[in-house]
């Protein structure tokens, strides 16, 4: 099926070398050239109901959405691709809650599911590693959305970029672009990840921190003292160590620190999420790029030289042996600092900040491959890795998508803030779930008492799914009447960095097509649509708007008769374990606890099992495994009266039945018996789901 089912003014693609020049020429830097782009049409004219600008995940869907509904909308992309970071190499889904997500979000990562099952089989590992849909190839996620879109019979109209917006009356008539094109609708999305639509039609926006002070919050503004992301052992700043007079070394910042709370128009790192494997049949060797400056990363060769144990990047295994490779650590993939200019910069500012990511990111690749002062254990594992060959072919294997995790924020009747993802504020007009941890990767990297510090890092969860108010959406009725925003909503900095994920983005996408037919049914602006018709056209489309507690999970481990299994709700806690259950992977209960990866040494969780007689048992430990867990968990077996048995888990990894055996024990009848998991001197986060006792009587 041919995914470009143009009518047929766009049949010639109407490409041109906008978006995708810029792109080309700052991946250009790897010495190889991108895809070109054929001539357009000039002056031509395309009309609909609605004009989604922006091809990204909630763009992709709300076109998706209109045409199911039964009027017509077009896409307006300003680069050559569908899917934004969806298809841009953010194959690990954040998902915050699953159970949370619903409509054609849901239906999404079911049809990535299907296709592993048809392609490979249902005992194949293509389909274990896509974790039931939610971790994926980038070009599969692409093709998927080629076929939907197909399938709906959107138009695309690639290579358009925004040149300017006409205006009447409030409404939105017409936008221009580069690529020739005028397009007009009786609605409008802006689905960018920059918000230039909603720039550009004049409605109001902020970009960067506000203080604490602004909405009454805890987490926005300057952060330091968070031990995210945070150098692990004192490095010096200065070119000359101890002489502030000789200059900071690369990618410091010479402004002075601000009080914790103190708002600045600064933006949260930027990275790409490049694909590698280790496969060589499928594998590109780190490319030296245009541009490298081994000295760039003098101040990574002196944090080696501490010792400090130095994280990379994360890898998240995916089908096919590649890995979503993210940031991880005091020194990694996000650039930070690079990006402040990005959400309201021109079109040619942002192709110079897109190669100044690529030299930096693709440079720390090579440095790490090659430079001498990389330790040679370090440099060996590196070079286990290469790019993904079959990967963003057109772009030298490297993602065509920046990651831009935040740009403008509109402003309007409604800002979501921490108080909402807490469930202190209640959206009473909820069209949605948010349900992922409020997370602001690094914002700077400064000098404070003399020794280097990352700042603006937060990580702070444990809160159910909570609503996304419909007036977050739209813009106040003075500044326009016919658009509406589903990815840069009305929100505070910190609350953004919880809604901010692509399943999400997907489920707005649905909900702003489906209130923009509202509004063309009602003849009425987006300001003055029915909330109470579009929460009930939302449920009879299958998404999800109230939060009534979690679906009932798979459980792990189904006990056989005799077998005894302890859930970590049912177990005595000390210090602090956070409630959680974004980690998609089956799971004893409806969920597990873990300590936050913070106060170490303070938090002791103990099961303690009743047994109904006295006899050998064989005790294993249920976690969800993940590469950020702590591979050096104290484990306590203890017996009151009798034995103790100390042993440590590495919980990166687990057995086939999702845990690890600590052994066979002699146990007494009765509640005597404890086990106990800390987070004493623990490398990771700890993490508890249950224990599972069996008698011998079971055991082979």
């Amino acid at each position: 099926m041919n995914p470009f089912a143009f009518p047929p003014i766009s049949r010639r693609r109407l490409l041109r070398a906008g978006g995708a020049a810029a792109l080309g020429g700052a991946l250009n830097v790897l010495g190889l050239e991108h895809a070109d782009a054929s001539p357009t049409a000039a002056g031509f004219v395309v009309k609909a109901d609605l004009c989604v600008y922006g091809a990204t995940s909630a763009g992709v869907i709300a076109a998706i959405a209109m045409h199911r509904l039964g009027k017509r909308a077009v896409i307006v992309e300003p680069g050559q691709h569908l899917g934004g970071l969806t298809a841009g190499g953010l194959g690990n889904t954040d998902i915050g809650n699953k159970d949370a997500i619903g409509g054609i979000s849901r239906e999404f990562y079911r049809r990535i599911r299907a296709h592993y099952l048809q392609r490979y089989g249902p005992n194949s590992p293509q389909l274990r590693d896509c974790r039931d849909g939610f971790r994926f190839e980038p070009h599969v996620a692409e093709d998927l959305y080629r076929e939907m879109a197909a399938e709906a019979g959107v138009p695309i109209f690639f290579d358009q970029r925004l040149t300017r917006v006409h205006k009447r009356r409030r409404r939105i008539r017409q936008l221009v672009t580069e690529g020739g094109g005028r397009f007009r609708a009786r609605m409008f999305v802006d689905a960018t990840y920059e918000g230039d639509l909603l720039a550009a039609a004049g409605v109001s926006y902020t970009v960067g921190r506000e203080a604490n002070s602004k909405y009454g919050e805890t987490l926005n503004g300057a952060q330091f003292g968070r031990p995210y992301h945070q150098f692990q052992a004192p490095v010096d700043p200065y070119v000359v160590p101890g002489d502030p007079a000789s200059g900071l070394l690369p990618d410091i910042s010479p402004d002075p620190p601000a009080p914790n709370g103190t708002g600045d128009r600064r933006v949260q790192a930027y990275c790409f999420r490049t694909f590698m494997t280790k496969n060589p049949s499928n594998q590109v060797p780190w490319p030296r790029p245009d541009g490298y400056d081994a000295d760039r990363y003098r101040l990574l060769a002196r944090y080696f030289k501490t010792g400090a144990p130095i994280p990379l990047y994360h890898t998240v295994p995916v089908p096919n042996g590649k890995t979503d490779t993210n940031n991880n650590g005091a020194i990694s993939t996000d650039a930070i600092g690079l990006n402040y200019d990005w959400p309201e910069a021109g079109w040619n500012r942002r192709a110079e900040i897109l190669r100044e990511h690529v030299v930096y990111q693709a440079g720390l690749m090579w440095f790490l491959a090659h430079d001498p002062r990389v330790p040679p254990a370090v440099r060996d594992a590196h070079n286990r890795w290469g790019l993904a060959r079959d990967e963003f072919t057109q772009t030298a294997n490297w993602p065509h998508q920046l990651y831009v995790r935040e740009g403008r924020r509109m402003i309007a009747d409604v800002v979501m803030t921490e108080h909402h993802a807490r469930g202190k504020t209640v959206a009473e007009d909820g069209v949605a779930l948010a349900a992922y941890t409020m997370d602001s990767h690094n914002v700077q990297r400064v000098v404070k008492d003399g020794r280097v510090v990352n700042e603006g890092d937060v990580q702070v969860g444990g809160f159910p799914p909570y609503p996304i108010s419909y007036r977050a959406l739209i813009p106040h009725a003075r500044e326009c009447k016919n658009l509406l925003v589903p990815v840069c909503l009305s929100t505070s900095h910190i609350a953004y960095g919880s809604i901010r994920m692509e399943p999400v983005f997907m489920i707005l996408g649905q909900t702003v097509a489906t209130a923009a037919h509202l509004a063309i049914e009602q003849r009425t602006s987006v300001q003055d649509v029915s909330v109470a018709a579009l929460q009930a056209r939302l449920r009879a489309d299958d998404q999800i708007l109230e939060w009534t507690g979690p679906a009932p999970a798979r459980p792990l481990i189904e006990p056989r008769p005799g077998e005894i299994l302890v859930d970590d709700q049912d177990a005595w806690k000390y210090g602090t374990w956070i409630d959680s259950a974004s980690y998609a992977q089956r799971r004893v209960g409806s969920g597990y606890v873990h300590d936050g990866n913070a106060h170490k040494g303070a938090s002791n969780l103990v099961y303690v099992p009743n047994i109904p007689e006295e006899g050998e048992y064989l005790i294993t430990l249920i976690y969800p495994p993940h590469p950020n867990r702590a591979s050096n968990v104290p484990i306590t077996v203890a017996v009151r009266g009798g034995f103790v048995r100390e042993l440590m888990v590495d919980q990166r990894s687990a057995s086939e039945n999702g845990g690890k055996r600590l052994g066979r024990f002699r146990l007494p009848e009765g509640n005597r018996t404890t086990i106990t998991v800390s987070n004493l001197g623990t490398n990771g986060y700890v993490v508890a789901d249950g224990v599972l006792l069996t008698p011998r009587s079971l055991l082979s």
